[in-house]
Formats: C-alpha cells, sequence, structure tokens
C-alpha cells in the first residue's frame, strides 16, 4: 500500500469513534475474568498513537522510557500519561505528554480517532488516540525518554511480527503480546494497544 491508502484506511477505520463516556467499565480482555483492580480510584491516562507520514511506507513512533522512573521504567511505548485536572479530553492529555516528552508541538499531529481503552494491572486505564504525524525534528526529554525510535508499519502488518508469550501473574499463566525490531522489545500494554490498531489497519 502507498501512503495515501493507509491513511485512507485509518480515516476509515476511526471515523466517529469517541473515548467511551465511562471508561472504567472497559477492561482487559487478557487479564484473568476474576481479576481485581488494585484499590482506589483508577488512574486515567492517554498514548498518543504516532503514524509519522513517511513516503512510501509510514512509521509508527515509540519512546523506551529512562530507568528511575515510578511507572513502567525502561519499557518501550506511546508518548503519553496521566490525565491532568487541566486537561479537557483524552486528545489533550496525550498531545501534552508528547509535546514534553518528545518536543513534538500539536500543530505537526492530525488526530484521527480512537482505539479501545486498555486496563492495566497496575491500576491504569489508558485511551489510545491514533494520531498523523508530519515528519520533522523531534528532541526526546532525557528525564523521560532515553530513547525513541520508529517501526515501519509493513513490518508491524506483517503475520509473523506478535508473538504470544505467557506469564504469571496472581498464581496463574496469562498470555500477551511482543514484538522485537531491531532489539527494542515491544510488550505489556503497547503491544496490545499496537495488535489492536494493526487489526484495524488489516
Amino acid at each position: 500500500m502507498s501512503l495515501d491508502d493507509y491513511i485512507r484506511t485509518l480515516r476509515a477505520g476511526l471515523a466517529g469513534t469517541e473515548p467511551p463516556a465511562d471508561p472504567v467499565e472497559i477492561d482487559n480482555p487478557e487479564l484473568p475474568s476474576d481479576f481485581i483492580p488494585p484499590a482506589g480510584e483508577p488512574r486515567l491516562a492517554a498514548v498518543l498513537v504516532p503514524i509519522v507520514r513517511h513516503e512510501p511506507v509510514p512509521t509508527v513512533l515509540f519512546t523506551r522510557r529512562t530507568e528511575h522512573l515510578p511507572d513502567h521504567p525502561g519499557q518501550v511505548s506511546f508518548p503519553g500519561g496521566s490525565v491532568e485536572r487541566g486537561d479537557r479530553d483524552a486528545i489533550a492529555t496525550a498531545l501534552r505528554e508528547t509535546e514534553e516528552e518528545l518536543s513534538l508541538p500539536a500543530e505537526r499531529i492530525e488526530t484521527l480517532g480512537f482505539l479501545r481503552p486498555y486496563r492495566t494491572t497496575t491500576g491504569f486505564i489508558i485511551t489510545p488516540v491514533v494520531g498523523l504525524v508530519e515528519p520533522g525534528p523531534i528532541k526526546p526529554n532525557p528525564y523521560e525518554v532515553a530513547a525513541a525510535f520508529e517501526t515501519p508499519l509493513d513490518f508491524l502488518l506483517a503475520d509473523s511480527t506478535f508473538e504470544r508469550r505467557e506469564k504469571e501473574f496472581d498464581g496463574r499463566r496469562v498470555s500477551y503480546f511482543l514484538v522485537n525490531y531491531e532489539g527494542e522489545i515491544i510488550w505489556g500494554a503497547t503491544a496490545a494497544i499496537l495488535h489492536e490498531f494493526c487489526g484495524l489497519l488489516r
């Protein structure tokens, strides 16, 4: 497919999507059916799934978190973070966090819609916002971002890209997705969101 084909497919698949009115009710289907979330109110968050408009094949932009961060240190992730009081919606959170982490301004991002929210075992409910990004410079914030890299979309859409793995969680075996791109390991919430995104394109 060409860049235009990818963009047309994305626009069609995400047209009219909205974040749920009550994201607390949306669960991660890979968690055990009797999973009990951590005590207290869930922590709402939003991430940007950034599709960079490269010709002929767009890329997906990822960050690798620094090791000293309290949540998910060292993991590959999408830019994003917790909803703050001044954020009017998930888009505002995702764009604000993207600019804070990568110095990537909202003016270079066209938001297209939303993927299904994802509940993590650590008490976050993440709303993924899909956005088209104009190519250009970024400047990772060294406090939050150890590295930033892009993965070609055709690599992510290949049948062999996503591996199914298992791990022990709360005394039982649960499955999760894993992607290895040139030694960068994408797993957990990021891989699950990415898998849903790629399913939309397929």
